[in-house]
């Protein structure tokens, strides 16, 4: 069955709603203002229609140049959002390709992967996107969307971020993340064997793909302990690395939650 939150599309994956959450002070994230998704690049035409049809106000690309450059993502001839970008290279690589260099095993590719949410929240070239991503969403003058390559590992730091600041709860934020292995289409281009073109990933078998394309559960609580351990809590966090400090978090909620 699928989640109310995804908008099935044909050449995007993992594109969906991340509102309607239960959320602070018992009120709950409003829907269609909050996206994210993969990128773009392999998007049908129909696909354009429909993400032209959400009004969407601004896209933060959280790819770096190289990324951009291997994929441009489609738009619609109508499409009149604006797109914000980072000059720079913001991961290096997505996480998941930079996590694949001489990657043989499933359990190498999880403890690569471990390493590199170890520091997703401290990424030099990172943070001034995900700075830019609250200020948008302070502005509250529509929709927005957040991708990245996949819209898992940087993306997923990113909403789960806002969705913190919002009054989210952990298992919720969780539940959002780990919700990417169904919204992707994971197990469905695993059997059809989509990563064999990629040349990164030919030669792996399916449990190690699983571990590089999708999400788990540790990767995220590895990420989130990282910002606890160096800063006490998630909203010291956000303060201090983003710029959200208790005002700024009232103003998204007073955009983002239903009254």
């Amino acid at each position: 069955m699928t989640d109310v939150r995804m908008l099935p599309l044909e050449g995007i994956n993992n594109f969906r709603d991340y509102g309607g959450y239960d959320a602070h002070g018992g009120r709950k994230v409003r829907t269609g203002l909050l996206w994210r998704s993969a990128q773009h690049g392999d998007a049908s035409d129909a696909d354009l229609t429909a993400v032209s049809n959400l009004g969407i106000a601004h896209v933060i690309d959280l790819r770096g140049p190289s990324e951009r450059e291997a994929k441009p993502c489609r738009r619609a001839e109508d499409f009149s959002a604006n797109v914000w970008t980072y000059p720079e290279e913001t991961a290096g690589l997505a996480l998941h390709t930079e996590a694949a260099d001489g990657v043989l095993t499933a359990a190498e590719a999880r403890a690569a992967m471990i390493r590199l949410y170890e520091g997703i929240a401290f990424r030099d070239n990172l943070v001034p996107m995900l700075r830019l991503y609250f200020e948008l969403l302070l502005r509250a003058d529509g929709p927005s969307l957040v991708h990245c390559v996949a819209g898992k590992d940087r993306t997923g730091w990113a909403v789960a971020m806002a969705q913190h600041a919002l009054g989210v709860p952990r298992d919720a934020i969780m539940a959002d993340y780990v919700m990417t292995n169904s919204a992707s289409r994971l197990e469905a281009r695993i059997a059809a064997e989509a990563f064999k073109d990629l040349p990164r990933y030919a030669a792996m078998d399916a449990e190690t793909v699983r571990a590089l394309w999708g999400v788990d559960e540790d990767y995220l609580a590895t990420a989130l302990n990282a910002a606890e351990g160096r800063y006490g809590d998630l909203d010291t966090y956000l303060e201090a690395v983003l710029g959200i400090d208790a005002a700024r978090r009232d103003a998204l909620r007073a955009h983002y939650l239903e009254v």
